[in-house]
């Protein structure tokens, strides 16, 4: 079954909400995503990488809270803001980030995001 934009969109923050991040990945990612992420120096492409860098993140850090707004949908694009306190060593971060993301066959090929208080 061919799953929408909105569709992907609305089970994306789902997950997210639940704090599923890996889940989200496998689930709803092509095997060649990409992700533009402005805590990282390079681009990084392929599901299993993807994983790999969100399991080490989540290894690091414990998330306190999430926040998610509506997806904002446009054709084949789709964005939420998210906001999300956590700590990393003992030391609390709370940032903000505008997550844009685009599907093709009924997967997520590419997410980007916005992030302010890095």
């Amino acid at each position: 079954m061919e799953k929408t934009t909105a569709t992907l969109a609305a089970r994306l923050t789902a997950l997210l909400q639940q704090q599923q991040f890996v889940e989200a990945y496998e689930e709803l990612f092509d095997e060649n995503a990409v992700s533009i992420d402005p805590m990282y120096q390079l681009d990084l492409k392929g599901l299993s990488g993807l994983i790999e860098r969100e399991k080490l993140f989540l290894s690091r850090a414990e998330i306190k809270k999430i926040r998610l707004s509506e997806p904002i949908l446009a054709g084949n694009y789709f964005s939420v803001s998210l906001s999300m306190n956590f700590s990393v060593a003992g030391q609390d971060k709370t940032i903000s980030e505008l997550c844009v993301y685009k599907v093709e066959n009924s997967k997520i090929i590419s997410q980007q995001f916005f992030i302010s208080g890095l």
